[in-house]
């Protein structure tokens, strides 16, 4: 008798693992990325530049996911690609603040863990997201902000530069005709009134959301802001729950747009919310994310993923479209031009 119960647990245990393997299985590592939002003048020439560097993005991410590795290294190698372009309005490509300067922040946070760390008013880091990463790992705090993100990031071995390394020709005649009008580019239409038919309007601010082999979800934003800031000003991209968030419970976002709405809002939690608490789909759960961000006035768009595997993507549709792609293992990377769905 005791025989045929030990069997019975045996054939149990078999069947439990055989059915927690098959649902580990359910599901193809991969990786979704944005570039910001754009006005929807683009030229093919203006959008093939971008695509081509959010293409090697997703290359560098699937490339980490394929060899096993976690989502937060491949949300980290895909950021940087983009924050090193200054195509961007991250990293390289930085809108310039009020004060001529250029202001960095970014954000990482780990699904798994829950652990979270982020950079803000940074001007010396060339790669705000390492940076992300180094108050996640080796702080107790979430968030530094100003000289003493800098600081922190050059005590860690981290690339420094001196401001003129983020100065580009395009974004600092977006900060003069911003000062001449006397306003703060949020939002592609203004842009479009200010910069001139020949210049099309675009919010780069750059994020990556991945799910890795084992289910581990991660999620980065990285930006320069918005041009002609005030000095000193931080939007939704360092803010956890605004701009970024991850969770393997439920979903792993990305946000970008009038990032002082986004916080309002809480936009990025506010995904997870909807998905986890009314049930809402992945899609359904961004689509209304997004929709409560317009009611307030705001713009833009979010990428996510849910921890099934299964992506949203959703932004303000006024005129304006968004910057995205996708990678899964063994596949094509595709870039999506910025239409209206």
């Amino acid at each position: 008798m005791k025989s045929s119960k030990k069997l019975l647990l045996i054939l149990a245990s078999c069947a439990f693992l055989t059915s927690s393997n098959l649902l580990a299985q359910d599901f193809s590592p991969v990786i979704v990325i944005h570039g910001g939002t754009s006005g929807l003048g683009l030229s093919k020439a203006d959008f093939a530049a971008r695509e081509k560097v959010m293409k090697e993005s997703l290359k560098a991410g699937q490339k980490i996911l394929e060899n096993g590795g976690s989502s937060i290294d491949a949300v980290i190698a895909a950021i940087k690609v983009m924050e090193d372009s200054p195509e961007f309005n991250a990293g390289k490509g930085a809108v310039f603040a009020s004060d001529g300067f250029n202001e960095l922040d970014a954000s990482l946070m780990d699904g798994k863990s829950l652990n979270a760390g982020a950079v803000a008013m940074a001007r010396t880091i060339k790669n705000p997201i390492e940076a992300a990463k180094v108050v996640m790992e080796k702080t107790p705090h979430t968030l530094i902000a100003g000289e003493g993100a800098d600081k922190l990031a050059k005590a860690n071995g981290l690339d420094i530069v001196t401001q003129k390394y983020f100065y580009t020709d395009h974004r600092y005649k977006q900060l003069k005709d911003a000062q001449k009008s006397k306003e703060i580019l949020l939002d592609s239409d203004k842009a479009k009134a200010h910069l001139g038919s020949s210049t099309e309007p675009y919010l780069g601010t750059v994020g990556a959301i991945a799910l890795d082999k084992n289910g581990n979800l991660a999620a980065g934003t990285s930006t320069g802001g918005t041009t002609n800031k005030m000095t000193g000003r931080i939007g939704d991209s360092p803010i956890i729950g605004a701009g970024n968030y991850a969770n393997n419970d439920s979903v792993a976002v990305s946000c970008t747009g009038t990032g002082d709405i986004y916080i309002r809002v809480a936009a990025a939690h506010e995904v997870a919310s909807l998905y986890k608490y009314k049930n809402l789909d992945i899609q359904k759960a961004t689509e209304e994310a997004v929709k409560e961000v317009a009611t307030l006035g705001g713009t833009g768009g979010i990428i996510s993923i849910d921890k099934n595997g299964e992506i949203g993507y959703a932004w303000t549709k006024d005129k304006l479209g968004m910057f995205h792609g996708e990678a899964r293992i063994g596949k094509e990377p595709k870039v999506f031009w910025p239409v209206e769905k």
